[in-house]
C-alpha cells in the first residue's frame, strides 16, 4: 500500500521510463573494486528527480552501491552491518551502542580535518560512458554544514525554476546549487569518457 501511494504522488512523464534496482554484489572493473548494493533513500530521491527532470532521457536506470577494494572486507563489512542491524533490535544491546557516544560528542576538530569522501558516478548512454566524481572533506559535520547553508542560500538568494509541493533538491534547485557547492570548496569533475 506504501509504494501504491508513493506511485500516485510521483510525477509522471508519458514516454519516459526510470527505475532504480537494488542489484547484486559483484566486481566492478570500471572502478576496480567490489560494488555492493548500498539500499539507501539515494536511489528512490534520483530516481523522482530524473522522473521530474527531462534531461535524465527518456529511460534511466540508477544503482547505489558501496565500493570496497577487496573480497575479504566486503564480506566483513557485510557481516559487522548485519551484526549492528541485529543488535539495534534487541533493547538492552540498542541501548548500550547509543551510549556509546552522548549528544553533542563527535569527531575532534583535527580528525574531522582528516575526514574526506568521493563519491563516483559511471554514466552510460549514446555509446559513452562517462566517469564523474564528486569529493570534499568531512562528510559527516563539514561538508554537510555546507550542503545545508547553501540550499537554504540558493532557495532565497537565487533564480530557480517554479516548483510545488515536495521536490528534489536537483528538481528545486539544480544547477544553482552545484555552483554554490563548489564555490563552497566540494569539488565535482569529469574523471574520464570513453
Amino acid at each position: 500500500a506504501a509504494a501504491r501511494d508513493r506511485r500516485r504522488h510521483e510525477p509522471r512523464l508519458v514516454g519516459r521510463r526510470t527505475s532504480a534496482p537494488t542489484g547484486a554484489p559483484r566486481y566492478a572493473p570500471e572502478v576496480d573494486a567490489w560494488a555492493l548494493p548500498l539500499p539507501t533513500i539515494d536511489g528512490r530521491i534520483v530516481r523522482r528527480s530524473a522522473k521530474a527532470l527531462p534531461r535524465y532521457g527518456p529511460d534511466f536506470r540508477y544503482r547505489h552501491y558501496a565500493a570496497v577494494r577487496s573480497l575479504p572486507m566486503a564480506l566483513g563489512g557485510v557481516a559487522a552491518v548485519g551484526t549492528l542491524v541485529a543488535a539495534a533490535q534487541v533493547p538492552p544491546l540498542r541501548r548500550a551502542l547509543s551510549a556509546r557516544l552522548k549528544p553533542g560528542e563527535g569527531p575532534s576538530p583535527e580528525k574531522r580535518a582528516r575526514s574526506w569522501f568521493t563519491v563516483r558516478f559511471v554514466g552510460e548512454g549514446g555509446g559513452r560512458r562517462v566517469y564523474t566524481e564528486v569529493s570534499g572533506g568531512d562528510p559527516g559535520y563539514d561538508e554537510t554544514a555546507k550542503m545545508l547553508a547553501e540550499s537554504a542560500l540558493s532557495l532565497a538568494l537565487d533564480d530557480l525554476p517554479r516548483t510545488s509541493g515536495q521536490v528534489t533538491t536537483a528538481a528545486a534547485m539544480g544547477d544553482a546549487l552545484i555552483d554554490r557547492l563548489q564555490k563552497a570548496g566540494i569539488r565535482f569533475r569529469v574523471a574520464a569518457v570513453r
